[in-house]
């Protein structure tokens, strides 16, 4: 059962399972903790925690039976699927340094994995690293990996990281559970059927340690029972950093566990039963129910964001509009962004009460182009901030696309504008104004400023523009910031070539680790008012992580812009500044 109903999200967060020791009744542990306990799915032992290879005893056809939980037909194909997510031996151990114990690690390992691959499990939960090297480990996992089906590997990582400020004599032997997880993965080679179930115990490290998880593959956090406080009424609860960590979770689409022993008994007895007996509930119901809270009590997706869903961690190509034509859907998308347009309306608005005077609105008319028109919201923009401010407007729509001028026509006709409206069908780079404007505006800006030649397409209309002249926008500075973002490095990596690695990509990032603040890159101004001007302002980047983010990779850089319309007019997607609510750049 749903932990609740969420508007917007039907992420996988919505689903809670519950480890369990090993019992060969598989239906009982289904039955009790499904039905009786209200848990989605159970992590459970598939094999008998005290079996080992070398001392097995062979019959005499040299054949022995595995100490598996029951047989395949003690469940139906989409029970074992969708209900149960297999646990390997906890025992296992690939890097010991007795080599008995080495070999029966490796042999059971390959047989638990085979067994939960016939059984069509989705995943299965690997034992964490012992000690502080996993390398056979690791090459045993990859192994396992290149032959294996789509069944997804979840390796457990407790979630530790020891303060170098408090070195004590207990945490000098613990190791940076980061560390360790990233060792692992870079030997499996980045195989993307391998992932993170993050080990959450009662104390947690600091707030950059943990956010840098976020742009690793987990799948899975483990919340163990000693995790949890005890309210007023003799209940669980968790404390506000737990709660924080457990809501960012669920917005990452991060399913929880519920693990160990119930340390609220009288949590435990059934509230609604009236029959004196105080009968027992699932001993683990009680954490289920405040983790349920947590997951309603959190805000519905906004409208913004359900939109962007089906964007999320996706390479995207950017937009090339001087060398292609744009769709109809394309401009449409773009359309829907009032935002963006509400700001540009401000822009102008702006402009026009500078250019004009009250005392000549009625006989001053302002010239103004709009370079790259599409299908026309930048006219209408400019049109309204004219009726708002009261001044008068004569309109150049210059677009190059000739589907879109096809549009033009039709709302000019529409909305009859003829009279003040003149659409140009050209490249703004090769049109012959027939006058000078006072106003020139364009939305050809990329996600990174300058990535869809805004400033080559703006120079060349700068011939266009009275000497005193306004250009929206003004100028636009171009951020990057060190990122992980395992993902998308997967997802690049796959093609197996440099091209892609290349590839300035547009994506709306969600499962990703922001390292380090954003630091400008260059700058464009518009107009230029000399040749000689140096409009890029190129600048040495000097990223610094913080200690206690440890040596999180860095898989690549986000790069966004700032820009300014006019005066203080802003449009951008800088996180420290960030345009709300608004959604045409990635």
């Amino acid at each position: 059962m749903p932990l609740g109903e969420r508007a917007g999200d039907k992420s996988e967060s919505r689903y809670c399972g519950v480890e369990t020791d090993f019992n060969d009744d598989m239906p009982h542990v289904l039955h009790f903790n499904l039905y009786s306990g209200s848990f989605d799915f159970v992590v459970a032992p598939l094999m008998d925690h005290s079996y080992r290879p070398s001392l097995v005893q062979k019959d005499a056809l040299g054949s022995g039976v595995l100490p598996f939980a029951g047989s395949d037909l003690v469940l139906s194909p989409s029970q074992w699927s969708s209900h149960v997510v297999g646990k390997i031996s906890s025992w296992i151990d690939l890097d010991s340094e007795d080599e008995t114990l080495r070999i029966d690690s490796e042999t059971t390992l390959k047989q638990e994995i085979a067994w939960a691959s016939h059984l069509s499990l989705q995943a299965c939960l690997l034992p964490a690293p012992k000690g502080t090297s996993c390398a056979n480990y690791a090459r045993c996992v990859n192994q396992i990996l290149q032959g294996s089906n789509n069944m997804q590997l979840w390796l457990r990582v407790p979630l530790v990281k020891p303060d170098d400020d408090s070195m004590d004599a207990k945490s000098v032997a613990l190791v940076d559970s980061w560390e360790t997880w990233n060792s692992f993965r870079l030997l499996c080679e980045h195989h993307s059927q391998l992932s993170v179930a993050l080990d959450i115990l009662s104390t947690l490290p600091s707030p950059n340690s943990l956010g840098r998880w976020f742009g690793e593959p987990v799948r899975a956090a483990i919340l163990h029972t000693d995790c949890f406080l005890t309210n007023s009424h003799g209940c669980p609860c968790l404390s506000k950093r737990h709660q924080s960590l457990i809501t960012g979770f669920f917005n990452h689409s991060i399913q929880i566990i519920v693990s160990g022993n119930s340390v609220h008994p009288k949590a435990s007895v059934d509230a609604n039963d009236n029959s004196g007996t105080n009968s027992q509930r699932h001993p683990l119901r009680p954490y289920l129910d405040y983790i349920g809270y947590l997951y309603q009590r959190m805000d519905p997706l906004p409208e913004q964001e359900r939109f962007e869903l089906g964007y999320r961690d996706f390479l995207q190509s950017p937009l090339q509009p001087l060398m292609d034509n744009l769709e109809a859907q394309t401009y449409e998308t773009f359309e829907r962004d009032a935002v963006k347009y509400i700001q540009y309306q401000r822009a102008v608005s702006k402009a026009l009460l500078d250019r004009v005077p009250d005392e000549e609105a009625s006989v001053k008319t302002i010239v103004l182009m709009v370079v790259g028109a599409g299908r026309g919201p930048l006219v209408r923009a400019s049109l309204q901030a004219a009726e708002e401010t009261g001044r008068k407007l004569k309109v150049y729509a210059v677009e190059k696309n000739p589907n879109a001028v096809v549009t033009l026509h039709a709302l000019v006709k529409l909305e009859g504008w003829e009279d003040t409206v003149t659409i140009v069908s050209s490249d703004m780079r090769h049109w012959s104004a027939p006058e000078k404007a006072d106003i020139l505006v364009s939305e050809l800006l990329g996600s990174f400023g300058d990535n869809e030649l805004s400033p080559e397409c703006l120079d060349g209309a700068q011939r266009f523009l009275k000497q005193d002249g306004i250009s929206i926008p003004s100028s636009y500075t171009s951020f990057l910031q060190p990122v992980t973002a395992s993902k998308l490095y997967n997802d690049v990596k796959a093609h197996k070539d440099l091209v892609h690695f290349e590839t300035a990509y547009v994506v709306k990032m969600h499962n990703v680790a922001k390292l380090a603040p954003t630091q400008p890159v260059f700058t464009f101004t518009h107009p230029k008012h000399s040749d000689k001007e140096i409009n890029q302002r190129y600048k040495k980047l000097n990223f610094i992580i913080p200690n206690d983010t440890g040596s999180a990779m860095v898989h690549g850089f986000a790069g966004y812009f700032d820009a300014t319309l006019y005066k203080d007019v802003h449009l951008g997607i800088e996180p420290s500044t960030a345009t709300p609510n608004m959604f045409s750049w990635y």
